[in-house]
């Protein structure tokens, strides 16, 4: 694969440019339909701009300091922020105040890694396609470290397409699923009202009965979490296995990161033909991609980010804090082979032909 026109384009509300500007932030996006993670930053207080880059189904993100995970089709890739090397980029010198740089990639095989997260034993991640929570390294292609209670065998039949996750300081806390099923796709039969919400520590089903949950959050000590086939922003009161609505966005809503006050939710548009999306109620309004940005103390939509070509299904987004306009490398171009990072120094080394 290899990055491609045409260019991707996006429209955006005037609010927005001024928003990540003044936030001092760079919006993270991956779509799997696409196969690409895009970097959205605000260049100015007027002006947006999408750097996409191809990475095989790009799915989980996870943001730590200077480094990003990112899930793939068969692959973990962890990437690494070289400031240093930012301003004297080769191909766009004096543009961007961070570069991402693919530094180690985890050959999975074909899990259907979903979260990800950094955690203090190396990477864990939602694995999918096992129905469990596993750890990420050299030794094999991933190593179990939790399942939900009603998952009698770890084998790649998807059996409650669990998918988000919480972590605290990268100890997993909560995970969502679309369904309590021990059954090969055992989900799909109930997705419109089957999801859960789960306590990992207990192994506690804290809720039931949830439209498509994802994207998890803890934002100000509060649970908040997306439940997709209804389009609706939910804040959770685990304690009592009570959830609220925050806000209906009426369209089929997956990722989301905060800063300040703000949230960022990505929102998708459907496949018509998709066996898991097609027979939604909110199919008919999910008709671009693109990511709301939401004031979470007055619950309004003040911004937002429709993408006009490329994109149309999202699976994460996140936020590199701190960052006003990153670039990022992948291994599609030799560009990356010129870049020697070193405790002692980073350099720019010349093309050999």
């Amino acid at each position: 694969m290899t990055d491609s026109t045409p260019l991707l384009s996006g429209t955006f509300t005037p609010s927005v440019a001024d928003l990540l500007y003044k936030l001092h932030c760079t919006i993270v996006v991956s779509t799997y339909q696409a196969g690409k993670m895009i970097f959205i930053s605000a260049t100015d207080k007027n002006k947006i701009n999408m750097l996409p880059r191809n990475f095989n189904h790009a799915m989980g993100i996870s943001v730590d300091k200077n480094k990003i995970a990112l899930a793939c089709k068969d692959e973990v890739v962890i990437l690494k922020n070289t400031p240093e090397l930012a301003k004297s980029y080769p191909l766009k010198p004096n543009t961007y105040d961070a570069l991402y740089l693919p530094r180690a990639t985890y050959y999975t095989g074909q899990t259907d890694l979903h979260d990800i997260s950094f955690s203090s034993n190396g990477i864990i991640a939602v694995n999918t396609l096992f129905s469990c929570i596993v750890s990420i390294n050299e030794e094999y292609s991933f190593q179990n470290i939790w399942k939900p209670s009603f998952i009698t065998e770890i084998k790649p039949e998807d059996r409650c397409h669990l998918n988000g996750m919480i972590t605290n300081k990268g100890i997993p806390l909560f995970v969502t699923a679309l369904g309590e099923s021990n059954l090969p796709q055992g989900w799909r039969e109930n997705k419109l009202k089957g999801g859960v919400l789960i306590h990992v520590p207990s192994n506690q089903i804290i809720m039931k009965g949830l439209p498509m949950p994802h994207s998890p959050r803890v934002i100000e000590n509060k649970i908040y979490l997306l439940l997709s086939a209804a389009g609706q922003l939910i804040e959770v009161e685990p304690q009592k296995g009570k959830f609220s609505m925050v806000h209906n966005f009426n369209c089929f809503v997956r990722g989301m990161d905060y800063i300040d006050d703000y949230l960022f939710v990505g929102y998708s548009k459907l496949r018509h033909n998709s066996s898991a999306f097609q027979d939604l109620p909110i199919a008919k309004n999910s008709t671009h991609a693109g990511i709301f940005v939401f004031h979470l103390p007055t619950a309004q939509i003040i911004g937002n980010i429709q993408f006009e070509n490329i994109v149309e299904e999202i699976y994460d987004v996140r936020l590199i804090k701190g960052v006003t306009n990153a670039g990022i490398v992948n291994t599609n171009k030799d560009i990356h082979k010129q870049a020697i990072t070193t405790p002692n120094g980073s350099y720019w080394t010349a093309e050999k032909k």
